[in-house]
């Protein structure tokens, strides 16, 4: 069991106490035990029992129960508080802005106990005279089931796509003559997809054979040449059958999206044509005339033209990316210290390190104060001297307030080498609200990069709404990169706006926002998602050598420094 699926179990222990009213002392401590878990750079399952207590913030009663968890999969104490919940009750605290006491009176008080009958109750106007609801309060509830019913049945790329190669891996050794690849929506990297198709030479019947049917597994026919196989709480696999000599073709047509095979195949001023037998796709470009399309770069016909024009650039990897921007030690939310993240930083082959732990406005996340700044800068100055020519730079991720204006007095702003500028309180805004904050910490001169530009959470908060346009020409204005958070449940900025930032001369910068040095890993994610929009290199702030990277703060200080009286 990984420290994520402890974490979720805790969470939601801590939420199922608080809405029975149980021993609020208790209730905290597993939130905070949620909390840690979920943070940490160590497996819990890969620890002995010694070192399992020795941990920082596992205490005995915590300790026991992901021991259990670990060995048998379950918490006794979970279940029994689960077996007197209604069922629906679990899928209302999934709705976002929800909180268990709000739960508790409207199970209580209303007796709802599915969300469709709190759907049912918002649209009847029932919950606007409930104490500490009102009219605002319904109209999100509503707004939030919605986007709960889009998305029902979807998962992450990065989840789904790690179960899908995981079975092509596997079916590769079981039989090692036959052909197997992942195609459609993960292989063009979809940030998140509801199945992972996958076509193969193999038999059917042979194929089936390999998945025995159970409670928590169904197998299904759709067509002679198409089997689905879904695992419960896994996302579907999509099986399409194929014979040796078609296998490249039809990975071909099943990997590009609808708009760009009907492109392909009726072309815009010509028909390319899809050959049946050929030895890789590869072949079908080029005797096409066409340069080489990415399969990420297959969701709109328009690339065709690029293609036809041997005008598509050299998409961004994991290996193009030289630095570890965004990230959070134990000063704030972290779990590591300076040193052993610059250490690991090294390790992983990285060139430098921005840390950029919460502003003191995230309390909630230890955010500095300026004189724990102070202390910081003093240690990464000396670690910096110990582990030079690897150099940690000093940055902050300053709180967007409400107003727009960022933490801080312009004093200590100027104290750091960058500034990370992100909003994380008072989410819910109308366009017009979210757009007048952004735009005034755009224009704010100690902002260097936008950080999570719409604040959404992928399968769990919509984000708020902005004018991508105009947010991208206020940040070519002022000079402000725009980050492509690399956390797969976020990946924001959306990779649909890239293709708009690089033309406007916008940077962007791949950034894992790492709370622990685990978390590094999570910039393959970012490049994935950058290669969607076409993203490169040399477009990328976190692909600059360090002197490239020192040459760019000291320019960018320039234009923007003018006219700062500090």
């Amino acid at each position: 069991m990984t420290n994520k699926q402890i974490a979720d179990q805790f969470e939601l222990l801590s939420k199922l106490m608080d809405l029975h009213g149980e021993n609020s002392f208790k209730t905290k401590t597993y939130a905070v035990s949620a909390y840690n878990i979920d943070k940490l750079g160590v497996e819990l399952s890969t620890l002995d029992e010694a070192e399992l207590f020795n941990m920082k913030g596992i205490g005995e009663s915590t300790g026991k129960k992901i021991l259990e968890l670990i060995h048998t999969g379950r918490m006794t104490v979970l279940e029994e508080i689960i077996a007197n919940t209604p069922p629906g009750i679990l899928d209302i605290m999934a709705i976002k802005g929800l909180g268990p006491k709000k739960i508790s009176v409207i199970w209580k008080e209303l007796g709802i106990e599915s969300v469709g009958e709190l759907e049912y109750a918002c649209n009847e106007n029932r919950l606007v005279a409930l104490k500490g609801f009102g009219a605002k309060t319904q109209e999100s509830i509503l707004q939030s089931i919605s986007y709960l019913k889009q998305n029902e049945g979807f998962f992450l790329w990065s989840d789904a796509v790690a179960v899908g190669e995981g079975i092509v891996a596997a079916l590769r050794t079981n039989f090692p003559n036959n052909l197997f690849s992942v195609s459609g929506a993960a292989r063009r990297q979809v940030e998140v997809l509801d199945a992972v198709d996958i076509i193969t030479d193999l038999d059917k019947t042979i194929l089936r054979k390999q998945f025995a049917e159970s409670e928590d597994v169904l197998v299904e026919v759709i067509a002679d040449d198409v089997l689905h196989i879904t695992v419960t709480m896994r996302p579907k696999l999509a099986f399409r059958f194929v014979t040796k000599e078609t296998f490249y073709s039809k990975l071909f047509t099943t990997t590009g999206s609808e708009a760009f095979i009907d492109g392909f195949i009726d072309g815009f001023n010509a028909k390319y044509k899809v050959p049946e037998n050929v030895a890789s796709e590869e072949e079908i470009f080029s005797m096409n005339g066409l340069q080489f399309i990415p399969p990420p770069m297959r969701e709109e016909a328009g690339v065709l033209n690029k293609a036809a024009a041997n005008a598509l650039p050299t998409l961004i990897t994991k290996a193009d990316i030289r630095s570890i921007i965004h990230s959070h030690s134990n000063y704030s939310d972290g779990q590591n210290t300076i040193e052993e993240m610059a250490k690991a930083a090294i390790k992983d082959g990285f060139e430098y390190l921005v840390l950029s732990d919460h502003s003191q406005a995230a309390f909630y996340a230890n955010g500095l104060t300026p004189e724990r700044i102070a202390q910081q800068h003093a240690e990464i100055d000396a670690i910096n001297a110990k582990l030079a020519p690897f150099k940690i730079f000093k940055s902050i991720e300053a709180d967007i307030l409400n107003d727009g204006s960022l933490d801080y007095s312009s004093s200590v702003l100027n104290t750091f080498d960058l500034v990370i500028a992100s909003v994380h309180s008072n989410l819910k805004m109308n366009e017009e609200k979210a757009m007048t904050r952004v735009l005034k910490a755009i224009a704010n001169p100690f902002t260097t990069i936008l950080g999570h530009p719409t604040g959404r959470l992928l399968l769990s908060r919509k984000g708020y709404p902005l004018d991508h346009k105009v947010i991208i020409d206020a940040c070519a204005e002022y000079n402000v990169v725009l980050e492509v958070n690399a956390h797969p449940r976020r990946l924001d900025l959306d990779w649909r706006w890239i293709e708009y930032a690089i033309e406007k001369g916008v940077l962007l910068s791949i950034d894992p926002d790492a709370h622990s040095i685990n978390g590094y890993k999570d910039v393959y994610y970012g490049a994935m998602i950058g290669q969607k929009g076409g993203l490169t290199a040399k477009h990328n702030l976190s692909s600059f050598t360090l002197p490239q990277f020192e040459e760019f703060l000291v320019n960018v200080r320039k234009k923007k420094m003018g006219s700062v009286i500090v």
